[in-house]
């Protein structure tokens, strides 16, 4: 067990490494020079690296912005946020023990999958399969019933067949927007991309991208991507300032003018997004040539799924549009599905940045800039409404020396319809068998 916590805790579970391990064997298979596979090597780590540091900024920026959102609109209630759900699971050693299990029996499942069936997608998003893993233990053990052996083995097989199935279900919208096969996306948030994709080519028209938006001459600066978004983000992170009021954003702020602290705030969102982009071109470029070992020998025509940033070079107007209406979508959900006796979500504003911008990426292939309009309050709708629907279940989850988890619910719809599987459909089979608790 020791061995394996170190290869979860050092290689599998450090993206930077995973990537940086798999261009090494490609480069490798490919019989490179010694000096080709460093490189290689190296600048596929550096390249996720970078990207990991715009992220981290574009976070430590939206942290503000969600503090602010929420003091505000003065709403109180449960924020959906996955990361806090694992981090309250993981102080049971059993369940981190179990946890550690499945996460590693995902990558195995995966892999013989690839190699075994058309399916070839291996996915390379060393984070999102924890949660699976976290999910499966924590409803299958807690919600359903099962042993912890048996809890591992359903939860790896059920994890292994999702980095398969949501990858497949993403790549022809990922196909239309790269305009290849080289890639294909590896991020849990994929049934909200293709809602979206879906309503927007229902409600949209495809000859109008948001990327084509008609700038006045006088305006023409905001032909550059990150003035552009600037131009968006720097008023919206003033006007949540003004609402929350001068001692709220104190606490951030410190001695700084709130409403100048706002604005630094802004730009230093457009400055993330900055770093983000130029670490996913550099991982690209490096990452899918040294791929191509692996597809020829390993798993032959396998794609690597990646982390969704990897699309935002594509539609970066996308970006903006997605985080803006998907954002108003949540804000909607959230007064909405009470009024049908569900718990009062608080919007996740990371995930209305990262997952509202991928989804607008793929609406806008579909349905242009009408349709991504659209699609985007859908999609804020949807990802609010799945965390809403999932959180009466996360209060029933009972396991010895673990907290209570009434007051959570979780993003990532992928990784929430798993345990909307378990507790729909998998508990009321196993309490037909007797094998419920």
């Amino acid at each position: 067990m020791g061995i394996l916590n170190f290869i979860i805790d050092n290689i599998l579970i450090n993206a930077s490494m995973i990537l940086g391990l798999v261009a090494l064997i490609g480069l490798l298979l490919q019989r490179k020079s010694a000096s080709e596979c460093i490189s290689g090597t190296f600048k596929t780590m550096m390249g996720f690296m970078i990207l990991s540091s715009g992220a981290g900024v574009i976070v430590g920026s939206l942290e503000n912005f969600s503090v602010w959102f929420a003091a505000g609109l003065g709403i109180d209630g449960a924020v959906a946020s996955i990361e806090a759900v694992l981090a309250v699971a993981m102080q049971e050693a059993t369940i981190g023990r179990d946890i550690a299990l499945v996460y590693a029996g995902i990558f195995v499942v995966n892999i013989l999958i690839a190699r075994f069936t058309k399916f070839k997608y291996v996915f390379l998003n060393g984070e999102a399969p924890i949660y699976m893993a976290m999910i499966s233990i924590l409803f299958g053990v807690g919600l359903c019933g099962l042993g912890h052996t048996a809890a591992v083995i359903i939860g790896a097989i059920l994890g292994g067949i999702c980095c398969i199935i949501f990858p497949a279900m993403a790549q022809p919208f990922v196909r239309k927007i790269t305009g290849s096969d080289d890639i294909a996306l590896g991020h849990f948030c994929t049934l909200g991309y293709v809602l979206s994709a879906w309503v927007s080519k229902l409600t949209g028209d495809p000859s109008k991208s948001t990327e084509d938006t008609k700038i006045s001459t006088k305006l023409s600066f905001l032909q550059d991507t990150y003035l552009a978004v600037g131009s968006v983000m720097v008023p919206l992170y003033i006007l949540v300032a003004i609402l929350a009021g001068p001692e709220v954003c104190a606490e951030a702020a410190g001695n700084k003018n709130y409403i100048v602290y706002a604005l630094l705030q802004g730009i230093t969102f457009c400055v993330g997004l900055f770093i983000l982009l130029t670490g996913v071109r550099l991982l690209i470029a490096e990452l899918v040539p040294a791929f191509a070992g692996i597809a020829q020998k390993i798993v032959p025509g396998a794609r690597p799924a990646l982390d969704c940033p990897v699309l935002f070079t594509y539609a970066p107007n996308a970006i903006v549009y997605g985080f803006v209406f998907t954002t108003i979508g949540t804000v909607i959900g959230m007064f909405l599905w009470p009024l049908f006796g569900l718990p009062m979500v608080i919007p996740g504003i990371m995930s209305n940045f990262f997952a509202g911008g991928t989804a607008a990426i793929f609406a806008n292939a579909t349905g242009g800039r009408r349709g991504t309009i659209i699609a985007s309050i859908v999609h804020g709708l949807f990802i609010s409404l799945l965390p809403a629907l999932v959180a009466p279940y996360l209060g029933q989850i009972v396991i010895e020396g673990l907290p209570s988890l009434a007051a959570y619910t979780m993003t990532d719809v992928d990784c929430v319809s798993m345990g909307l599987f378990y507790s729909w459909l998998l508990r009321p089979i196993l309490g037909f068998m007797g094998i419920s608790v």
